[in-house]
């Protein structure tokens, strides 16, 4: 089962903070075929939507303070920011920025977990995120590194009530019986001086080609394209700017 529409719970957006927008729009229409809509309202900084075949699909902007990384956040659905943000501190995370209107599309707030791994929430409005999930050039699987896998099991259970379904060598999470994440221990193969952070992985029709193709944009291919025991073929890259993403093939998350 596979999560296809915004789901109160589950991954509903994600947005690339980036030092260079121009160049990040550049590299992701043409790796993914994403066509680029900048908000002209002044008070909009630069906000510009990604869309796939008509359906937005992912958000980039400027990066709005000089300690913002250059990165991807994954945001969650959820129906009360405020709430949430409470739920999130009561559970050991923090509250980066508090829940703030954004026009008339939503609610909006920044977090982190215990650990430090930073994520945003988002109440609906007139915009519910993505317009298209789990189809080649869409989102379709999200990922948390992290060194402490149980305390990440606890925040996470408590905040957003997710299912956990732990292997040998990797957790995911679910909820209503679509699994649409999972856990990664950076134990020792993670160098001490890279926090722990959410990753997107979008989905796509041939994962060698993409990273290939992804080379050639001039980003880097962190991991070559690679069978996972009993998962998908998969790749994590990182673009010019120093965003890092995966992908996978469609269909075979979530």
């Amino acid at each position: 089962m596979k999560i296809t529409t915004p789901t109160v719970g589950a991954p509903c957006w994600v947005e690339l903070g980036t030092s260079d927008p121009e160049a990040a729009k550049a590299f992701y229409s043409e790796l993914f075929g994403w066509t680029v809509e900048t908000d002209p309202r002044p008070e909009a900084g630069g906000y510009t939507v990604l869309s796939l075949n008509g359906a937005p699909a992912a958000a980039l902007s400027p990066l709005y303070a000089p300690e913002q990384p250059t990165a991807w956040t994954v945001s969650f659905a959820t129906a009360d920011a405020d709430a949430t943000a409470a739920a999130v501190t009561e559970a050991g995370g923090r509250v980066v920025m508090e829940p703030m209107e954004v026009f008339d599309l939503g609610r909006f707030a920044v977090l982190t977990d215990p650990s430090g791994a930073a994520f945003s929430i988002w109440q609906a409005r007139a915009f519910r995120g993505a317009g298209v999930l789990n189809e080649p050039g869409a989102l379709g699987w999200v990922e948390l590194a992290t060194r402490d896998t149980d305390r990440a099991k606890d925040f996470y259970t408590r905040v957003f009530g997710w299912s956990v379904n732990p292997g040998e060598m990797y957790t995911q999470w679910g909820l209503g019986g679509a699994d649409f994440g999972g856990m990664l221990d950076m134990a020792e193969q993670f160098p001490a001086d890279v926090p722990p952070y959410w990753m997107p992985y979008f989905a796509v029709a041939d994962v060698d080609l993409t990273a290939e193709r992804a080379a050639g944009l001039g980003a880097t291919v962190m991991l070559p394209p690679t069978d996972v025991p009993d998962g998908p073929r998969l790749s994590v890259i990182r673009d010019k700017q120093g965003a890092v993403f995966g992908i996978h093939i469609a269909g075979s998350e979530g």
